[in-house]
């Protein structure tokens, strides 16, 4: 069995096309560049948001994928009526065995971290993190924690055995493991089907409804559940009953990351350096490859998308984060431009209350704000991991207008936490004392 890490991923050379975006009716393949993405050897940029014009310019990224413009303000001069931000980091947490934080995610009040295979608990309200609960610490065979999501009042984690395990939170603030994806009564209604087995590898057939390799991404839209996973598929799973729905070949390679948009478009971002977009056509029940957006030269790491779903992010081993605007049609995505000052491979994104976060091999997490004239701004460049960022949650503090809370995993089994205050233009910015720092 071949499994791909990041890292090896990340150091393939690859290559891209000029093209904008390829669909099912005329689908162009990549052809050869000798640009690599292992050559990312260049520093980031300077820690000050505003040093635009020289870091950017010297910044190696900008040589990635030529052909695509940049989007972001470059100049002090085309910011004087952008957003401004101030960021502070609040909090830091060292897992006491330093091992790699693999993913977190926030529900509520309560902080999840997946380190290796242990999911740690933290209540983020309480000022030194307050440890509520650590569980799956007893099963290591299930490998590390890939992903942690919510729905239906249960909590979902990926894990690198195949698995996805889930789980209830009881009133002791203990998590209750219940089941795992697919469930026993799942496989009973299938496993004397001749026509329930798919062939995995050469003599291995496995049912349909099992993932062949590592679990690496979850993502939750309207009762149901998206995974996908190093064995280049895309699964759809019932949270009500937890039965498995659709299973669909997705990729060429392993894949990394999957976003869904409140519509139920679903994104699927891969090694074989597409995404591709997944929907239900009218009547029908199953979901089909609507395009496939091809223009990043290496492996596909993260995928998110804005808050209204018209335009998605992409970030891969080739330091740019692209952004793609749905066209008027609505038929099809285009690649409008690319954001670009890490200096090494992104691993993350996320975009909450029109913020868009990426995390970076660079050790780096960079916010990112669309203006109105479609151009993005760098309004903060946050500095502290000594390791690259894997994982990024972010939520919008109730009460606080303009705060929003960041959190950071990194391989150097560090949680960071940061406060974010953005202040329009001639606004007053949010007083940062009443934080108490």
């Amino acid at each position: 069995m071949r499994v791909r890490s990041w890292l090896a991923t990340c150091a393939t050379t690859t290559t891209a096309n000029d093209s904008t975006v390829p669909f099912p009716k005329s689908q162009r393949h990549l052809v050869s560049d000798s640009s690599s993405s292992s050559d990312a050897t260049g520093s980031s940029t300077s820690p000050s948001d505003r040093s635009y014009s020289v870091s950017l310019q010297s910044n190696l990224s900008l040589q990635t994928l030529p052909s695509v413009p940049s989007l972001q303000k470059l100049s002090p001069d085309e910011t004087i009526n952008f957003s401004s931000a101030s960021h502070l980091c609040i909090n830091s947490v060292q897992l006491g065995h330093k091992l790699p934080i693999g993913c977190i995610a926030v529900h509520h009040n309560f902080l999840y971290a997946a380190s290796s295979h242990e999911i740690n608990v933290y209540d983020r309200t309480a000022t030194t993190w307050t440890s509520i609960n650590t569980f799956n610490d007893n099963d290591s065979s299930s490998g590390s924690v890939k992903s942690v999501t919510f729905c239906d009042g249960k909590i979902f984690t990926a894990h690198q055995d195949c698995k996805i395990r889930v789980w209830q939170l009881t009133p002791t603030k203990h998590h209750k493991f219940k089941t795992t994806l697919p469930t026993v009564n799942d496989r009973l209604l299938r496993f004397m089907l001749p026509n329930s087995y798919v062939t995995v590898r050469r003599h291995k057939k496995k049912l349909w409804i099992e993932h062949g390799d590592a679990v690496t991404g979850l993502a939750v839209n309207n009762g149901l559940i998206y995974s996908v996973s190093w064995d280049k598929s895309l699964k759809i799973w019932r949270a009500s009953d937890l039965r498995c729905l659709e299973s669909i070949k997705a990729h060429e390679d392993a894949v990394n990351a999957v976003a869904v948009s409140a519509g139920g478009t679903v994104y699927t971002g891969s090694a074989d350096r597409k995404i591709r977009v997944w929907a239900k056509p009218f009547n029908e029940k199953r979901h089909a490859l609507i395009a496939t957006l091809e223009k990043h030269k290496s492996a596909v790491n993260a995928l998110a998308l804005s808050d209204d779903g018209t335009v998605l992010f992409s970030g891969a081993c080739d330091r740019s984060i692209l952004v793609w605007d749905r066209e008027d049609s609505a038929n099809h995505m285009v690649v409008t431009g690319a954001l670009r000052g890490h200096g090494k491979a992104i691993l993350c994104l996320i975009n909450v209350a029109g913020l868009l976060m990426s995390g970076s091999a660079d050790r780096t997490v960079r916010i990112w704000q669309r203006g109105s004239d479609g151009r993005f701004g760098c309004l903060a460049v946050l500095e502290g991991h000594t390791k690259p960022v894997k994982s990024l949650t972010a939520v919008t503090e109730e009460g606080q207008k303009g705060v929003v809370s960041v959190f950071s995993g990194s391989l150097d089994g560090e949680i960071k936490a940061w406060q974010v205050s953005v202040s329009c233009p001639n606004s007053s910015p949010l007083n940062l004392q009443k934080w108490n720092l």
